[in-house]
């Protein structure tokens, strides 16, 4: 077992711990994320509102991921969509 796999098997519990903690309260996350926004492109006079959107939105995918909205992702059998994984149809 390499360095990598060691590492993320202790780092997993973390991550679920994370992903429980986000999916529960992502509704809030993303009002925090909304208000931040605002307030600096307020306080920025709207000299960097393309940038900070493109922020904000990144932010936002960052959280649906790991809240695992959407990637598709199961916790429970880490079935993804999009057919990867499953068995070509029989002919």
């Amino acid at each position: 077992m390499g360095i990598m796999d060691t590492l993320k098997a202790k780092l997993a519990p973390a991550r679920e711990k994370v992903s429980d903690l986000a999916h529960h309260h992502g509704h809030k996350i993303e009002h925090g994320l909304d208000k931040a926004a605002r307030t600096v492109d307020h306080r920025t006079k709207g000299k960097y509102s393309d940038k900070i959107e493109s922020g904000t939105g990144k932010a936002k995918e960052a959280l649906g991921r790991l809240t695992h909205k959407d990637d598709g992702t199961h916790k429970d059998d880490g079935t993804h969509k999009g057919g990867e994984g499953t068995p070509p149809p029989a002919s």
